[in-house]
């Protein structure tokens, strides 16, 4: 099912300039990449993500707290506990472009290496 998507005006405008640069931004660290990640198989709290992305509590809560402020990740207190989930479900999309774009380079590296 795909979604449409508004139409942009190009050249884009210079706030909007700021904005997609500033979530670039966001995602442009391997911890940050490494919680979106795992946040794409659902909430999580900050605990269950230290445990599967080998980071502090401390260190995540930062990196959440940046992706939060950025509009990719949203947070909801669950009793004593506080659940992150994908706010944005394009960043997911772009995750999977970049990646499918990075296979495609690799795969063509190792062939000419392999000639």
């Amino acid at each position: 099912m795909t979604t449409e998507r508004p139409a942009i005006a190009h050249p884009l405008p210079d706030e909007l300039v700021e904005l997609i640069a500033g979530r670039f931004r966001a995602l442009g660290d391997p911890t940050r990449i490494r919680l979106v990640e795992q946040l794409r198989e659902g909430e999580a709290t900050v605990g269950e993500l230290t445990d599967v992305t080998g980071t502090t509590a401390q260190n995540a809560s930062k990196h959440l707290l940046l992706l939060l402020h950025a509009g990719i990740v949203a947070r909801r207190r669950d009793g004593n506990f506080v659940r992150y989930r994908i706010a944005d479900p394009a960043v997911l999309e772009l995750c999977e472009i970049v990646c499918g774009s990075l296979r495609r380079e690799v795969a063509e590296l190792a062939n000419a290496i392999s000639e």
